[in-house]
Protein backbone atom coordinates (compact mmCIF):
# COMPACT_ATOMS: atom_id res chain seq x y z
CA UNK A 1 0.00 0.00 0.00
CA UNK A 2 1.38 3.48 -1.13
CA UNK A 3 2.20 6.07 1.75
CA UNK A 4 -0.28 8.58 0.43
CA UNK A 5 -4.36 8.31 -0.50
CA UNK A 6 -4.78 7.59 -4.17
CA UNK A 7 -5.87 9.99 -6.76
CA UNK A 8 -5.29 13.26 -4.77
CA UNK A 9 -7.47 12.34 -2.21
CA UNK A 10 -6.14 13.74 1.37
CA UNK A 11 -5.07 11.67 4.41
CA UNK A 12 -7.97 12.81 6.69
CA UNK A 13 -11.70 12.92 5.31
CA UNK A 14 -15.09 13.03 7.04
CA UNK A 15 -17.65 11.91 5.05
CA UNK A 16 -21.22 13.47 5.58
CA UNK A 17 -24.57 12.61 3.97
CA UNK A 18 -28.20 10.67 4.93
CA UNK A 19 -27.99 7.56 6.81
CA UNK A 20 -28.24 5.46 3.80
CA UNK A 21 -27.44 2.52 1.73
CA UNK A 22 -25.51 5.17 -0.77
CA UNK A 23 -23.65 6.66 2.45
CA UNK A 24 -22.62 3.04 3.63
CA UNK A 25 -21.28 2.55 0.25
CA UNK A 26 -19.36 5.61 0.34
CA UNK A 27 -17.77 4.10 3.61
CA UNK A 28 -16.96 0.97 2.75
CA UNK A 29 -15.51 2.14 -0.75
CA UNK A 30 -13.06 4.22 1.37
CA UNK A 31 -12.25 1.34 3.39
CA UNK A 32 -11.55 -1.12 0.53
CA UNK A 33 -9.12 1.58 -0.64
CA UNK A 34 -7.09 1.20 2.72
CA UNK A 35 -8.69 4.13 4.79
CA UNK A 36 -9.32 3.02 8.31
CA UNK A 37 -11.87 4.65 10.68
CA UNK A 38 -11.02 7.66 12.92
CA UNK A 39 -13.23 7.22 15.38
CA UNK A 40 -16.98 6.80 16.34
CA UNK A 41 -19.50 7.87 13.86
CA UNK A 42 -21.92 11.00 14.61
CA UNK A 43 -25.44 10.90 13.39
CA UNK A 44 -28.02 13.90 13.84
CA UNK A 45 -31.50 14.67 12.53
CA UNK A 46 -32.07 17.89 10.23
CA UNK A 47 -35.72 17.39 10.76
CA UNK A 48 -36.39 15.49 7.32
CA UNK A 49 -34.24 12.54 8.15
CA UNK A 50 -30.94 11.44 9.88
CA UNK A 51 -27.64 12.80 8.93
CA UNK A 52 -24.45 10.53 9.90
CA UNK A 53 -20.75 11.66 9.56
CA UNK A 54 -17.42 9.35 9.78
CA UNK A 55 -14.09 10.27 10.30
CA UNK A 56 -11.37 8.18 7.85
CA UNK A 57 -7.89 8.33 7.86
CA UNK A 58 -5.03 7.04 5.61
CA UNK A 59 -2.91 5.10 7.73
CA UNK A 60 1.00 5.79 8.16
CA UNK A 61 3.44 3.20 7.74
CA UNK A 62 6.00 2.87 10.41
Amino acid sequence: MSDSPPDGLPRYRLLTGKDDASFCRRVSEALELGYELYGSPAATFNGDHVVVAQAILWPTRD
